[in-house]
């Protein structure tokens, strides 16, 4: 596995704005916690992803909460790998695991893996069967089903239940050595057949299962479910706080119990709502489905919810912080609007992206009156809401290159950018006028725009006052380079792609034929040659776009569409605040 470098300390988040709101209910029973000494006044969290995917946008909102809150309270949060499942884990997700939690802003007090834990949570499985706790069942996973009861009827107890516990340490360690096929044998805990919460009939703890594992190889032939090793993990890692999503909250008894029964330091459980957002999936097993069906290109396609693929879509961690924070920390699940987490991105962007000319549909236009062989350079401002970062020089010549959206021939009452016989600005240029439209004497399409230009009516000139209603963005046809942009749209048209699914009927079905709108052949002005990944840039008028840090080459740039300049939620957010 590539290594990653440990780093000390977080960055500073302080432009999040989480001084300026109130404790969230998570907050609220940490600073209980703390004040009453439970704990000791520590505070320790941790970040427990399993490496059986990318992580993705809801992982965002469980790392910013569990890092932040150790932060916030001078306490230590861990990165753990919860790699109970061989089967389904692979080195690459807990590389990419730890790169993503980098990128997004964080450090890790320490990292473990729950295998780092194989052999104590064997030896604490040895303990539960030596109390009676625990026995090894030969029912089948259909039997145990059926034995297991529904949530109005008991289940019935196990007809291996009363096997006496030296019988049951001789199994459990011949189940350990190998000597039993997959799935012929389980261990489970002995709790209660009848109780009200299923998960409290007596759960699995071990399964037989002959999967190599990304980090003890074949070591192990019996592996821990995921809510004995949980709890175990935590206490042996010091952790005060084990903060889940709500589906754990019915597993909450199984977790208390596991440790009373074997007499270790209790962490304390806290439930909140997990992310879900309009007009995307974020549960793993579609997420692979949209990969391995090659639906998308990859878990970093830019329009999946993965942070690869917002990262290589341009988003940045600090819009994904801003978005965690603004959508706080609820105790029932909701759904959140996708479009506030491109209104922070926006708000992050308009602050530092630096502002180009780019044509993505282009229409030329020759200056009849413009001298063939003259050009100037116009001055143009990099970003008006950061006056620091300066000015650039933009080339201006007979040949242009203008937007197909911004010519109409027959236009309607109102359209204020270029039509026959009207004027219209070019940015940071001159006022222009067009004469004659050139079609094609075939097809009728036109080929170009003859016009003229006001040769005293350049932006900054002493008479350049001249008013026409509308501003165009431009290109200068012979410095202009070319490149491929890639719009890209919701990945669903319904805002909830699994709500109502008919019998037969898939939720590929509802994706977005529109999500992806690639421009072969666009016009940037010439500073975007020297583009890197990484670096934002609002194209003027269209939106923000990054460099494709996968696809692009030095000969034959891309450019991702991050977000638009609409923004519905500006209002939205402005009210909210208002009240």
């Amino acid at each position: 596995m590539n290594s990653v470098p440990p780093g000390h300390g977080d960055p500073d988040l302080s432009n999040s704005g989480e001084s300026a709101r109130s404790l969230n209910f998570v907050e609220e029973e940490v600073v209980a916690d703390t004040n009453s000494g439970r704990f000791g006044g520590r505070v320790q969290t941790r970040f427990p992803p399993e490496p059986n995917g990318y992580l993705h946008i809801g992982h965002a909102k469980s790392i910013c909460l569990n890092f932040g809150l150790a932060r916030k309270y001078h306490g230590k949060c861990n990165l753990r790998f919860d790699d109970t499942n061989p089967a389904k884990e692979e080195s690459e997700y807990v590389y990419q695991g730890l790169l993503l939690v980098r990128w997004l802003g964080f450090s890790w007090d320490g990292m473990y893996f729950a295998s780092d834990y194989f052999q104590q949570l064997y030896d604490w499985a040895e303990l539960l069967v030596h109390k009676g706790l625990a026995f090894v069942c030969d029912l089948t996973a259909d039997q145990m089903r059926t034995y297991r009861g529904t949530l109005t009827e008991p289940g019935k107890d196990s007809p291996f239940r009363q096997r006496s516990i030296t019988e049951n340490l001789d199994l459990l360690r011949r189940m350990r050595a190998g000597e039993f096929p997959d799935g012929s044998r389980t261990l489970r805990a002995k709790i209660d057949m009848a109780s009200p919460n299923l998960n409290l009939r007596d759960p699995v703890l071990y399964r037989i299962l002959r999967a190599h594992h990304h980090r003890t190889g074949d070591a192990w032939c019996i592996y821990p479910m995921y809510d004995y090793a949980h709890g175990q993990s935590d206490s042996l890692e010091g952790i005060t706080h084990s903060i889940c999503t709500l589906e754990f909250e019915d597993h909450r008894p199984l977790y208390d119990w596991f440790l009373r029964a074997l007499e270790i330091d209790a962490p304390r459980q806290i439930e909140f709502a997990r992310l879900n957002l309009t007009h995307t999936v974020l549960s793993k097993r579609r997420l692979l489905r949209l990969v391995h069906e090659k639906v998308m290109c990859g878990w970093d396609d830019p329009r999946m919810p993965t942070l690869v693929g917002l990262r290589r879509r341009g988003y940045t961690p600090e819009a994904i912080r801003e978005f965690c924070d603004r959508i706080g920390v609820a105790k029932f699940n909701g759904t959140i609007d996708l479009g506030l987490l491109d209104f922070c991105q926006r708000e992050d962007l308009n602050r530092r992206a630096l502002r180009v000319m780019a044509v993505l549909r282009p229409l030329k236009i020759v200056l009849t009156n413009y001298p063939p062989e003259q050009e100037e350079w116009l001055e143009a401002i990099n970003n008006p809401e950061d006056l620091s970062a300066g000015v650039r020089q933009v080339p201006f010549a007979r040949e242009l290159w203008i937007d197909q959206d911004d010519f109409m021939e027959d236009p309607p009452k109102k359209f204020f950018r270029l039509s026959p016989g009207g004027e219209v600005r070019l940015r940071y240029g001159y006022i222009i006028r067009c004469d004659n439209v050139i079609k094609d004497p075939t097809t009728g399409v036109i080929q170009e725009l003859h016009c003229t230009y006001d040769p005293e009516s350049r932006s900054g000139m002493a008479n350049a006052g001249r008013k026409v209603k509308g501003t165009i963005h431009w290109v200068s046809a012979g410095h202009s380079i070319s490149a491929e942009v890639r719009l890209y749209d919701k990945l669903f048209l319904q805002e909830n792609p699994d709500e109502g699914l008919g019998e037969g009927e898939d939720f590929l079905s509802r994706l977005n034929p529109q999500s992806l709108e690639v421009l072969p052949v666009c016009h940037l002005e010439p500073s975007l040659a020297a583009a890197a990944p990484g670096v934002p840039y609002q194209f003027e008028r269209l939106g923000y776009f990054c460099l494709d840090a996968k696809d692009s080459r030095p000969d034959a740039l891309v450019f991702n569409r991050t977000v638009t300049l609409r923004d519905t939620w500006a209002k939205i957010v402005q009210k909210m605040g208002d009240a």
